[in-house]
């Protein structure tokens, strides 16, 4: 699948946003190890902790399917910019993602902008730092 392809897909998934607070509507689209496609919006709560970005409920029925890597998860956002995942959001792709993973976010043109996990998350907590010093 296509950069473009998992943006169109995204984008989709965008329009099942709810965001009545904030009206910022995001959604999220990511390609599983094996082709498979999960999308995601964002869902807010008036007690705004209790929102979910899109990109984890993309993940979360991901590994709810039994799916445990990510090669790429494309996301956008009615901003019309580059809409980065929150830091949250990418402790938990850290989770299911390897580090040379892409993040393709949409620019204002219409094209994109493909970033690594790496990137975006430098020196992550992961399985690694627990065993450390032992």
């Amino acid at each position: 699948m296509t950069e473009t392809e998992l943006l169109d897909e995204a984008r989709h998934a965008m329009l099942n946003a709810y965001a009545p607070y904030s009206k910022f509507c995001v959604g999220a689209a990511l390609l599983a190890e094996d082709g498979t496609v999960y999308t995601g919006c964002n869902i807010e709560n008036a007690s705004y902790g209790a929102s979910i970005c899109a990109e984890r409920v993309a993940i979360a029925g991901c590994i709810s399917d039994k799916k445990r890597h990510i090669r790429r998860i494309a996301i956008c956002s009615t901003s019309g910019n580059e809409t980065f995942p929150c830091g949250i959001c990418r402790q938990v792709m850290s989770e299911f993602m390897d580090e040379d993973s892409q993040i393709i976010l949409e620019t204002k043109d219409g094209g994109f902008h493909v970033y690594t996990l790496a990137e975006l998350l430098p020196y992550s907590f992961n399985s690694d730092s627990m065993n450390s010093g032992k």
